[in-house]
């Protein structure tokens, strides 16, 4: 395809995702299949094209809203804009594709070139987010919230742990020579791959020979942290109590060098399915699965023998996402406040279904990938307040007991604890994922 089609394909998709307002894969797998001359290169740059068209969507909307025709979908408004200002596009040849017959989206009109010769977005002066969670990001990030959601905005860096159960940081770096991984900051045992240019296509790390072999997973610095979070746990018992797909099951295990017991459960049996061929690659000996009964209580029945016995519970817990943009930029776009409303009831029920298990002297730690303190610091508060068995720790002391740190890294992380004593972390702050990390001790 020449880009004059590819701009028509992103347009298409991006209109059907306002429309529809479905997953952005979604709607790009919809237009592939109905297009099926489509070659991978292209599949790459139109996606690429539509997730960085949302990461910035606000803004360019903004840019371009002189132009504007009608309130229908904004496909092509955000498809000129993404190429001109965050691929940089030089306006003659993006005028030459869009022109281009038969396959172009047509002429661009005066008004676009206008919008499209004039203006830039080297400062952030959009949300780049609903309306609506302007105040959950003011009271987080105060008069710094603009730059923070901007940071939310970037393409992120491919991170990925290093599995010291088959190998060790030294081997495994030297395999991802070739793709261009180097050591990551923070963690000793982490290696990142650097976003590629935004017309290009990521390294493809699940066919690498090291990805393979169980060496790496790919899993998020700021998520490699929030495992660190249960501490030094070698040979100990340890409940992931929302296991989901394992990526934290998996970094768990290695952190306990297969000694010990790890338990993972998902309310959503359907959930754990791919943690069984996960835990086979990455060399996991002390995993033990457990699904739900077909109705589950308070107190899930099929976790009832672990009661009181484990010296972590680990809740990764339902949340928003918002920490994930960079990666899922189209949930942004889908969040509604009845969603946030669903994630918080959500959040209570898995802390008063998680503590049981927790025995005396143990942790509870409990993680979000969202910034939200709704979705936190306010559901801390209100565990604690109904739960005073329990008291909040500070959660860098068993991140560094992890013993998985590198050596600078706890003078950097110290930076972002909260008042509490939790950590946030952020793209701005650490270049991660925006997480929650928090320990809470049993104290009766």
């Amino acid at each position: 395809m020449r880009d004059a089609g590819r701009m028509s394909a992103a347009i298409e998709i991006l209109n059907d995702f306002e429309s529809r307002r479905i997953p952005i894969k979604t709607a790009i797998a919809d237009w592939g299949r109905a297009n099926r001359y489509a070659g991978a290169k292209d599949r790459a740059w139109i996606s690429g094209l539509c997730l960085d068209a949302l990461r910035k969507r606000q803004s360019l909307l903004t840019i371009m809203d002189p132009a504007a025709e009608s309130e229908g979908p904004n496909g092509r408004a955000l498809v000129l804009s993404t190429l001109r200002f965050l691929w940089e596009m030089p306006i003659e040849e993006l005028a030459e594709n869009a022109s281009e017959e038969p396959h172009g989206p047509g002429p661009l009109s005066d008004e676009e070139q206008k919008c499209l010769s004039q203006s830039n977005m080297d400062q952030p002066s959009e949300m780049d987010a609903p309306d609506f969670l302007q105040p959950m990001a003011k009271r987080v990030f105060g008069e710094d919230y603009l730059e923070e959601l901007s940071a939310l905005s970037k393409r992120a860096d491919i991170d990925l742990r290093i599995n010291t159960l088959k190998t060790t940081p030294e081997k495994a770096l030297s395999a991802l020579r070739p793709v261009s991984g180097k050591a990551a900051p923070f963690v000793m045992n982490a290696a990142r791959i650097h976003a590629p240019p935004p017309n290009e296509r990521a390294p493809a790390i699940t066919v690498i020979p090291a990805f393979n072999k169980g060496w790496v997973e790919v899993q998020d610095l700021g998520s490699q942290l929030a495992a660190c979070a249960a501490g030094n746990i070698a040979g100990k018992q340890v409940l992931d109590f929302c296991a989901g797909g394992g990526g934290k099951s998996l970094a768990l295990a290695a952190l306990m060098e297969n000694r010990g017991q790890l338990h993972a459960y998902d309310i959503e049996a359907r959930r754990l399915k791919p943690i069984y061929a996960r835990a086979k690659r990455a060399g996991l000996r002390n995993l033990q699965i457990h699904t739900p009964a077909y109705k589950e209580k308070t107190i899930p029945e099929s976790l009832s023998e672990l009661e009181d016995k484990m010296d972590v519970v680990f809740v990764d817990a339902p949340c928003t996402g918002t920490g994930t943009w960079r990666r899922h930029p189209d949930t942004k776009w889908r969040i509604t406040p009845n969603q946030l409303e669903r994630r918080l009831y959500e959040q209570d029920l898995c802390l008063n279904s998680a503590h049981p298990f927790v025995k005396k002297g143990g942790h509870l730690v409990y993680v979000t990938c969202s910034f939200l303190a709704e979705e936190n610091e306010d559901r801390l508060e209100k565990f604690l307040n109904a739960n005073a068995s329990f008291k909040q720790i500070n959660v860098l002391n068993n991140i560094k007991s992890s013993a998985a740190l590198t050596e600078d890294a706890m003078e950097a992380l110290t930076a972002w604890e909260t008042t509490d004593g939790a950590l946030r972390l952020t793209p701005r702050r650490t270049n991660t994922d925006a997480f929650f990390i928090s320990v809470l001790e049993r104290i009766d």
